[in-house]
């Protein structure tokens, strides 16, 4: 089976704030990040499609231990956000300190950017993440 989206290009994609996911030629459903199958449906239809990046925070949480070898990030916010194509992504939150984030958080607009993260002993090396900031 030929897999449409790798890691290494969703990830490159990232670096240059593209945000990159997979339509379901059967369902139409679009699933990000991208997965070898259809979630919705188990389709293997699978197409490359560039999402906004815009969504809505549906949820969050304070992360006070960071993983291994980025300890000197934490702490920062981690949120779920619902795409305004439907898929739903984590990423940190910038822009607010975690010591100011309370439950007015959830519903704000926000959009994508991203960070290149350091491997750590758990990665095959450096690689982008997404992040989000307030939308103006």
């Amino acid at each position: 089976m030929e897999y449409p989206l790798d890691f290494k290009q969703y990830s490159d994609a990232l670096t240059r704030n593209k945000l990159l996911g997979l339509k379901c030629g059967n369902c139409s459903a679009i699933r990000c990040p991208p997965k070898m199958t259809c979630q919705e449906c188990g389709g293997l239809e699978l197409a490359i499609v560039e999402l906004s990046g815009m969504g809505e925070i549906k949820t969050f949480t304070h992360t006070f231990v960071a993983p291994q070898g980025r300890e000197c990030e934490a702490p920062y916010i981690l949120v779920l956000v619902e795409l305004e194509e439907g898929p739903w992504i984590s990423g940190n939150l910038i822009g607010i300190s975690p010591d100011r984030v309370n439950m007015e958080l959830i519903g704000r607009k926000v959009e994508l950017g991203h960070k290149v993260f350091s491997g750590d002993c758990y990665s095959s090396g450096p690689a982008a993440r997404p992040l989000f900031c307030f939308k103006e």
